[in-house]
């Protein structure tokens, strides 16, 4: 597919001061598309994907990541390489859902080792935890030395998946 200019768009300075949710059009759709999917694809092969010229491609680029659209790069590792071969999903109900319970629990989450996520949740728990760890012994670790420890916690549950079959990062 050959490159085109890009000349029926608006200028950056436009698609900037837009909202996202009315500013974005379908070639930005295709741009976060394939930019979710090529992380590390240059200007020149998203243009090339998306038909617009490496400049164009860029100027655009940067107006999703001023909006917000674009929030940034990083390396996905494979933590089946690094030993950590199980998913464990784990639900956390706190002592009471206060602003001050809830601000300790999330910033002393974000610092647990083997967590890869944290959802807050509507509904019988308050949040749900995905942690990534070697075996049951790891995981065992991971929960009394971690899990348990966390700021407000009163309950923990905890669920392992059997296989892990698809998952968008």
């Amino acid at each position: 597919m050959g490159t085109k200019r890009d000349e029926t768009h608006p200028p950056v300075h436009e698609m900037v001061a837009a909202p996202l949710a009315t500013g974005m059009d379908d070639l930005d759709a295709a741009i976060l598309h394939y930019l979710e999917r090529n992380g590390r694809a240059t200007n020149y092969e998203v243009g090339e994907a998306v038909g617009l010229s490496a400049s164009a491609a860029s100027r655009r680029i940067q107006a999703l990541e001023a909006v917000g659209a674009i929030r940034g790069y990083r390396a996905l590792i494979n933590d089946r390489l690094l030993g950590k071969h199980m998913t464990v999903f784990v639900r956390v109900t706190l002592e009471r859902q206060s602003a001050p319970v809830l601000a300790a629990f999330e910033g002393a989450v974000r610092h647990t080792r083997g967590i890869v996520s944290c959802h807050l949740m509507a509904g019988q728990y308050d949040y749900m935890l995905v942690a990534r760890v070697a075996d049951i012994d790891d995981y065992g670790r991971l929960h009394q030395n971690e899990l348990s420890r966390l700021p407000g916690v009163v309950r923990l549950e905890t669920s392992f998946a059997l296989r892990d079959v698809m998952e968008k990062q």
